[in-house]
């Protein structure tokens, strides 16, 4: 399949299973810069577009939406991208809006994104630069992963939460946080039970909370 049906597919498949806001951030965010990039940068490294996320949604400190570019979310990682425009860069920036641009990037750092930038000018006339930075960003990832065991970036964002509470957690907690119904986190929690990184605790013969496993460290840090 070439990359206009590709493209094709990938949007309507985004379109069908999203709603509200998250609908409508995509039918107006995905305009030309946003598909250059995909067709000059991206489909020449990977030939695909599979766990991409276009117009993905973030929460910053403040549990205010924001929106990255795309998201991809391999087993082995997650990674925002982002092509930025030189001039509505400038125009729309002030002081205000230069410190939360810098807080955003080193809380998506903090938080266990990888960032990578491109301007649009690169993508429009250097794509080859682009591509090399690419490879060269994601591939470590590549090669760590083939010797370690695989988490999804769901699993691993429910570990970052459970490790930053500090204290068991409910499935209740994961339903507020993560704004998912109660099978969802269930599924989530029991798969890292699965895989001995979350110990269940158990009252009455019912699980009420959830804590890290003693070798978590070992096994996942």
């Amino acid at each position: 399949m070439d990359f206009e049906a590709s493209h094709q597919q990938f949007l309507q498949r985004h379109l069908e299973h999203r709603s509200g806001e998250r609908k409508g951030r995509l039918k107006r965010g995905h305009n030309h810069a946003e598909k250059l990039l995909l067709q000059h940068v991206w489909w020449p490294v990977f030939g695909n577009l599979d766990d991409l996320h276009p117009e993905y949604e973030i929460l910053d400190w403040n549990r205010k939406s924001q929106y990255l570019d795309f998201a991809y979310l391999p087993p082995y990682g997650r990674f925002g991208i982002e092509c930025d425009g030189f001039q509505s860069h400038i125009k729309d920036m002030d002081r205000e809006r230069f410190s939360y641009a810098l807080n955003r990037e080193n809380f998506l750092t903090a938080m266990g994104w990888t960032m990578i930038h491109f301007s649009y000018d690169d993508v429009l006339y250097r794509p080859e630069i682009c591509q090399m930075l690419l490879q060269m960003i994601i591939s470590p990832y590549l090669v760590r992963n083939t010797a370690s065991p695989v988490l999804s970036p769901h699993e691993k964002d429910l570990l970052r939460f459970v490790w930053s509470k500090g204290k068991p957690l409910r499935t209740r907690d994961v339903i507020n946080h993560y704004r998912v119904n109660f099978r969802t986190a269930q599924k989530w929690l029991q798969q890292l039970v699965g895989k001995g990184l979350l110990r269940p605790i158990t009252k009455n013969q019912y699980i009420c909370h959830y804590e890290l496993a003693e070798n978590f460290a070992e096994r996942w840090l």
